[in-house]
């Protein structure tokens, strides 16, 4: 299990400065979003030479990009934009081996219009699944040709909402280029804290065998998301039920400020 984290909890003006700042902090792995590169994380074009110039500067300083995230709104109510953030995708998937990596991250998306991380209430219906389910069977097919593997991460916010929804996706679709990112504290609101055990226990049991990345952040019972260690997530659970999958699965920190970062760190370390 390798220690990571978002490179965008050091916003910098240049990206050289935020990879300095990510190895500055002793982590070797990172998950990467190309707005650091200038620009937006979903662009409509990439220039030539850009994916080689990120890696080789991650390279400098020894740092492995575990993933480059991909998100945009796969069940937004406008197919409109769905299909903006579907060909934006491609864009980014096509870039992706040149970067250093071959795993992207989905968002399942919500059928809020503004915010792709919002509950909407039409979340759970069938229109939902089969906009999100036909967003991402496209976005596979793009994938494909480039050897990329997507992985979705269930958030109780979105369209896949739990594990069980995470395990009907892959049943669906039955593609080996669709993986799974685990967040244990994307699985729980603050009431379910009471029941964390069993919800996390499920998850490994459903998801498991699928799982290519780890997120770490912690939720408080007043279902506040914050830096790990600074919640009431059962951190020894989680980190065993990830140590049993036997699955080298890098653990990549995120939702917090840059000055939480070493006292997450050596939170996780000690666990």
């Amino acid at each position: 299990m390798r220690l990571g984290i978002f490179a965008k909890t050091f916003p910098r003006p240049e990206l050289a400065e935020t990879l300095d700042a990510v190895a500055a902090s002793g982590l070797r792995v990172m998950q990467f979003n190309l707005a650091l590169a200038g620009g937006p994380s979903l662009p409509e074009a990439i220039a030539p030479g850009l994916a080689a110039a990120v890696r080789a500067q991650a390279a400098e300083r020894e740092l492995e990009i575990a993933a480059v995230s991909g998100t945009y709104n796969m069940a937004h109510p406008d197919p409109a934009v769905r299909e903006d953030g579907l060909r934006r995708l491609g864009v980014l998937l096509a870039a992706a081996p040149a970067r250093g990596t071959r795993i992207v991250t989905l968002c399942t998306g919500t059928r809020d219009p503004d915010d792709m991380w919002r509950r909407h209430p039409d979340n759970r219906t069938p229109e939902a699944w089969r906009d999100m389910l036909a967003s991402v069977e496209a976005a596979l097919a793009l994938a494909d040709p480039h050897g990329v593997t997507l992985a979705f991460e269930p958030e109780h916010n979105n369209v896949v909402d739990s594990a069980a929804a995470g395990r009907r996706l892959l049943d669906e679709l039955r593609s080996p280029r669709l993986r799974v990112v685990i967040d244990a504290a994307n699985l729980l609101t603050g009431p379910d804290l009471d029941r964390q055990g069993e919800i996390l226990r499920e998850a490994f049991e459903l998801l498991g065998d699928e799982l290519v990345l780890a997120h770490a952040k912690d939720v408080r019972r007043d279902g506040a998301i914050v830096a790990a260690g600074r919640g009431e997530l059962d951190y020894g659970a989680y980190l065993a039920l990830l140590a049993q999958t036997g699955r080298d699965v890098p653990l990549i920190l995120h939702g917090l400020d840059e000055r939480e970062v070493p006292g997450s760190v050596a939170f996780l370390r000690r666990l």
